[in-house]
């Protein structure tokens, strides 16, 4: 415990690597100041440190993850694009940072001999701290803390100088065919070649640059290697050269089956991507109709209620206008009533007008309305009943009178009465004969209807009494 808050006491540049991580050294065969090397994946926002074993090659140490970097997969190409470069670099003691503003930091050495060929500009390329970045790579305080304990670390065991290869990518034939039509796909193919001498030597390789491009572990004699001319004869060491001959070939047959299956990826993609859109342009042609639809609806509703005298929903006319309809509806009713009823009533056999085989006839006969002068002598006192026309008939053919006169038709219920014949024969017929016209004025006068018709004669037996149904007795109203 006490050595720990020693550690934490001491400045941040000399803070030792963690207790875990010396372990970790001490398994697989490192030293503390062991050499170090450095890989950093962009894509995969991935930075791996390797270090030298005591066999003389180099085996992964950590690999830890980039908090953030800046700009697109790409190399850097001038000051302020905000691109993280990309290509092969060198760290050297001098470019160690120990009093940077993002923790701690060691410049990348951007630009390097290629990227000055090429025209390039740029400075101040830093891997650091606090997690922040305008082109640097740009890590959390702890893991930068660790980053520069291991470079420092390694320049304290006689190291001159550490290399960087920053990829775009790992560059594996998978990733390779789905960049192939990135426009620097040409370059990348040419870090590929420095990334494949490590993988085979598991050693950094010797970098140069010639032609305004990369040569890896080319030796030349006594040329040297000018960036901007071309390059001498070099020649690399055959176990090398064939080892990434024989990786290369693998490495382009894997590519084209990569290929087939990312084109074919991409084709299912791209149908899918043209399915989606055209039931997107389906929905949104639906979508189009109904607001046509609802419009069109709307209008003919506007139109209807505009034709029935009530106003839109939602207007100042609307309660108005229905009012004024229902004060329409309800003047139609009080001028239906102004007019007479007819009513009907079922009259029984009646003297006079009826033959004696009239049993089974019901007539339909027009009630009139009381009049106002018999309503109002009905106060005054009972007005006297005219008495029934005389008629006239023959003592051959006169029938039995009735026992009892029926009472008088109600004027309110319609009521048909079906008398039964009876049962013996009628030998005599009695002369039908007209009824005194009853006396009729102008308001009280009914519609005309048609005569009822005559039956034809069934019998001369006595009809009983229509049947009596419970009302009103009108006979002091209708005189």
């Amino acid at each position: 415990m006490a050595l720990a808050g020693c550690q934490y006491d001491a400045p941040k540049d000399l803070r030792p690597v963690s207790s875990a991580l010396k372990l970790k050294m001490e398994q697989l065969g490192m030293s503390e100041i062991a050499p170090i090397y450095i890989r950093i994946f962009k894509e995969e926002s991935e930075f791996e440190v390797w270090k030298k074993r005591s066999d003389g090659k180099f085996a992964l140490l950590k690999t830890y993850a980039i908090c953030k970097w800046s700009g697109e997969l790409g190399p850097k190409k001038a000051e302020g694009d905000r691109q993280a470069p990309e290509g092969y670099y060198v760290v050297t003691p001098a470019q160690m940072n120990p009093n940077s503003s993002y923790y701690l930091s060691f410049d990348i050495g951007y630009p390097n001999a290629y990227d000055r060929a090429l025209g390039r500009t740029g400075s101040n390329l830093m891997v650091h701290g606090a997690c922040s970045s305008r082109g640097c790579y740009s890590m959390t305080d702890e893991i930068a803390g660790e980053v520069f304990a291991l470079a420092r670390d390694a320049f304290r065991g006689g190291q001159r100088s550490f290399g960087i290869a920053a990829y775009p990518f790992r560059m594996t034939p998978e990733n390779m065919a789905r960049h192939r039509n990135n426009p620097n796909m040409p370059f990348w193919r040419m870090l590929k070649e420095g990334y494949d001498h490590f993988e085979v030597t598991q050693l950094p390789p010797k970098v140069d640059v010639c032609d305004k491009r990369y040569v890896f572990n080319a030796d030349a004699g006594e040329a040297r290697f000018n960036p901007s001319a071309a390059c001498p004869t070099y020649t690399v060491p055959e176990d090398i050269r064939v080892a990434v001959a024989a990786k290369q070939q693998a490495d382009e047959a894997a590519y084209r089956v990569a290929l087939a299956k990312v084109e074919q990826e991409e084709q299912r993609k791209a149908a899918e991507a043209e399915r989606r859109k055209a039931q997107e342009e389906r929905a949104l042609v639906a979508a189009r109709e109904f607001e046509k639809k609802r419009a069109a609806q709307k209008e003919a509703t506007t139109a209807t209620l505009a034709r029935a005298g009530v106003a839109e929903e939602g207007a100042p006319e609307e309660k108005k206008g229905r009012f004024g309809a229902f004060k329409r509806w309800l003047g139609g009713l009080r001028g239906n009533r102004s007019e007479p009823p007819a009513t009907t009533a079922s009259a029984p056999a009646m003297a006079g007008q009826f033959d004696a085989g009239a049993a089974d006839a019901a007539v339909v006969v027009p009630v009139p309305v009381p009049r106002p002068s018999a309503v109002a002598s009905r106060a005054a006192g009972p007005a006297k009943k005219e008495a029934p026309p005389q008629r006239t008939v023959s003592p051959e053919t006169a029938a039995p009178a009735p026992t009892e006169s029926p009472p008088p038709p109600k004027p309110s219920v319609i009521v048909k009465e079906q008398e039964r014949p009876s049962e013996e024969p009628s030998t005599q017929q009695a002369a039908p004969s007209e009824p005194a016209p009853r006396p009729a004025t102008a308001s009280t006068r009914a519609p005309e209807s048609p005569a009822p018709a005559i039956p034809s004669p069934a019998s001369t037996q006595p009809q009983p009494p229509p049947k009596k149904i419970d009302g009103p007795n009108f006979d002091d109203v209708f005189g």
